[in-house]
């Protein structure tokens, strides 16, 4: 196998691994924002922990310290509307929920009423994981919101978005 082929097919055995599909919201007033993520998986049961992949390009991360609140909301099947506003991304200071129905809940950040469900989560450390930062955190409460499923992810090239 040549090194072109057998990076395809690296690649393609990569793209192979699921996810789900969540928008994480961050932030408050001015920094409140969201994004698409994927690498996204419970870690622990106690406490109840997950992770969550964050690219280092990423300006949410400067929302994200340790001690931060966050909300992971799960896509539900055919959420095609919520992956397709999130998916853009938004500069710093744009408006991110224009347009969408969501609930805030004191210090922490928006809950997607169209979500599937959602988890309040608190960072509580982080780690280098080369061209992301790997958050580890504290789910606090959560709840679903809808009936139905959610989103399960695949990628043809496990090698980029």
């Amino acid at each position: 196998m040549n090194d072109a082929t057998a990076s395809d097919s690296l690649a393609a055995a990569l793209g192979r691994i699921p996810s789900g599909l969540f928008v994480l919201t961050a932030g408050s007033g001015a920094t409140e924002t969201g994004m698409l993520a994927s690498w996204v998986q419970q870690c622990s049961f106690e406490p109840p922990q997950v992770t969550v992949a964050v690219n280092k390009q990423r300006e949410v991360l400067e929302s994200l310290a340790d001690g931060a609140p966050f909300v992971l909301n799960v896509l539900p099947e055919g959420g095609k509307a919520l992956v397709a506003h999130f998916g853009k991304g938004f500069a710093p200071g744009e408006p991110a929920f224009t347009g969408l129905d969501v609930r805030r809940d004191a210090d922490t950040p928006p809950i997607l009423l169209a979500a599937h469900a959602y988890l309040v989560c608190r960072v509580a450390g982080s780690a280098d994981a080369g061209d992301h930062t790997l958050l580890i955190a504290r789910v606090e409460s959560g709840g679903v919101l809808h009936d139905g499923k959610p989103t399960v992810h695949l990628r043809k090239n496990g090698l980029r978005y």
